[in-house]
């Protein structure tokens, strides 16, 4: 009498075939081994599209809940335009409605709390600049009265705040070579126009301007997780900025350009608002640097 056990062992000992294809023991393993490989494979591709949409969901989250803070900026901007005060009896009303979006984006900051600001070296160089260039904006006012040279003053130390904000990491030459190019032809635009110790003001204020320019477009991505909306505002205020003070240059010192107020201080205003934005997300430039290096 055969036992049973002695059947299942010879069973096992012979070699399986058929039209079925079976496999060996050792074939499973191996199937299972390229099976979980092929699973942690994909597990690894998705990783990195689930946390950017995780970043980017996050972001577009962020930015609808700054919409509120600027309210008070647009309404303010509003009162500007629909008020239109004329330049030529300038006053302390004048002033202060021209100031009052300027003050708005102060306000603007300081609703994300003084420990963010002070926590942030970045977004309270962007605060201080916003003082300047109220400063400079109430000299603008009286600029016909002798005042136009302190207000670029004030301007000028508000594009060196600016870009101390931005930071100088990463460095960008290629950028910065642009910038350089774009700031050389439009002094070349300007200079047959200027005359005694505005040669000097204006090439030295451009420079700061395109230096400015230049740290805030550096850092600009598109693509991957290091994009963040911020930088974006930063480079798309830096660009209006310069739009608006070159049209200021070009209707004081060349010809007069048509309809430049309302040019000057739209993009003016939509400047200083990117700005004051580009701050929601601050961060040490070095850390940005790597975070961009990383990915």
């Amino acid at each position: 009498m055969v036992s049973p056990v002695t059947v299942v062992s010879d069973r096992a000992s012979e070699p399986v075939s058929g039209a079925a294809g079976a496999h060996r023991p050792g074939d499973w393993a191996s199937a299972g081994q390229a099976a979980g490989a092929r699973a942690g494979a994909g597990v690894r591709d998705g990783r990195r599209p689930r946390r950017e949409a995780v970043l980017s969901l996050s972001r577009v989250l962020q930015v609808k809940s700054e919409g509120p803070k600027l309210v008070p900026f647009f309404k303010a901007t509003c009162v500007y335009f629909v008020l239109w005060l004329p330049l030529s009896s300038p006053s302390w009303v004048s002033a202060l409605i021209k100031c009052l979006p300027i003050f708005c984006l102060w306000l603007f900051l300081l609703a994300h709390g003084l420990g963010f600001l002070l926590a942030h070296p970045s977004a309270i160089r962007i605060f201080v600049g916003l003082v300047f260039s109220a400063l400079g904006d109430a000299f603008l006012i009286w600029q016909d009265q002798g005042f136009f040279v302190h207000g670029v003053l004030m301007f000028a130390v508000t594009h060196m705040l600016y870009a101390s904000a931005f930071g100088m990491r990463p460095l960008a030459l290629r950028t910065g070579l642009v910038m350089v190019v774009l700031s050389g032809l439009c002094y070349a635009l300007l200079y047959p126009c200027l005359s005694g110790a505005f040669t000097y003001v204006v090439g030295v204020y451009m420079a700061l301007i395109s230096f400015m320019g230049w740290r805030a477009m550096a850092g600009l991505q598109l693509v991957g997780a290091a994009w963040r909306w911020t930088e974006l505002a930063a480079g798309g205020g830096a660009v209006f900025f310069i739009i608006s003070d070159l049209t200021i240059a070009l209707n004081k010192f060349c010809f007069p350009v048509p309809y430049s107020r309302a040019l000057i201080m739209s993009t003016y205003y939509a400047a200083q608002m990117l700005i004051a934005l580009s701050a929601v997300e601050s961060r040490d430039p070095v850390e940005d640097y790597r975070l961009s290096k990383a990915n």
